[in-house]
């Protein structure tokens, strides 16, 4: 994000890491105008955590009373109902302007050294006002994102966030990490095309960060995995049983849905 504010806007873009040789790295580089201090929250205008979930909200609030009355925030945390509920009251009583923020893009591996300025292109930002969102931060924050390469802005609640991305995110990384496990997986070379590489893709993640987006997710993503269960198990007795007749009619069910899904969505097929 830092990269990309830098390269697409005219904001003067100050940096911090937990570890010091990164921003110093990003300093050097160029990727940021300076290292952020205390002084630096307190003047600026807009500040963007990119943490660990938990780690974010212990940052905001030592963060939020450095910085001065009308200062924006916007966070980068998948999940927003935890986030929302923790900063607002915060943010409220500090003259804050607080929005959650969620950008859909990012990389399976992590690290500076992969970051780059171009990664927002054509992707969707969501947006989830709160108490403390003013009057213009919505069209403001859009605009922004725009400049760094976001196609779409989504604007909604956070218990509609949560919900959306247990189903389009986080259900997709728990059933990559289960499927990369069969012991036959090592030997895909030259028995597999696309369809291998891209259920395995996301099964590179880190496991620190999204341990706490499962659990801080929890409430929206157990209906999806119980769902998930029902659909395979139903699929596995079928085969079992050897009836052709129901697996054709389950796998017509999945066809169909995946059609009407592309159908509603021309625009941006889910293929």
């Amino acid at each position: 994000m830092a990269k990309a504010l830098k390269r697409y806007t005219g904001c003067t873009v100050y940096g911090w890491n937990r570890t010091r040789s990164v921003t110093e790295t990003a300093l050097a580089q160029g990727a940021i105008d300076g290292v952020a201090g205390d002084e630096d929250l307190a003047r600026c205008d807009l500040l963007i955590p990119a943490l660990y979930p938990e780690a974010t909200i212990e940052f905001l609030r030592r963060a939020i009373p450095l910085m001065k009355r009308g200062a924006q925030v916007v966070d980068l945390v998948g999940v927003k109902q935890r986030l929302v509920e923790e900063i607002t009251p915060i943010a409220l009583e500090r003259g804050v302007r607080f929005t959650g923020g969620h950008p859909m893009a990012g990389l399976a591996r992590a690290g500076y050294e992969r970051s780059f300025p171009d990664l927002f292109q054509g992707a969707s930002m969501i947006l989830v006002p709160t108490e403390s969102t003013g009057p213009r931060d919505l069209e403001d924050l859009e605009s922004l994102f725009a400049q760094v390469g976001f196609r779409r802005v989504r604007v909604c609640d956070a218990r509609t966030h949560d919900r959306m991305i247990a189903h389009t995110s986080q259900l997709a990384h728990l059933v990559s990490n289960s499927y990369v496990k069969s012991p036959v997986s090592p030997d895909y070379v030259g028995f597999s095309g696309g369809s291998y590489k891209d259920m395995t893709r996301v099964a590179c993640l880190d496991e620190r960060v999204w341990k706490e987006l499962f659990l801080l997710n929890r409430e929206a993503l157990l209906p999806e995995i119980d769902l998930l269960v029902r659909n395979m198990s139903e699929l596995r007795d079928t085969i079992g049983a050897g009836d052709g007749d129901r697996l054709e009619e389950l796998l017509r069910q999945g066809r169909e849905a995946k059609e009407h899904i592309d159908a509603l969505n021309p625009d941006q097929p889910s293929e």
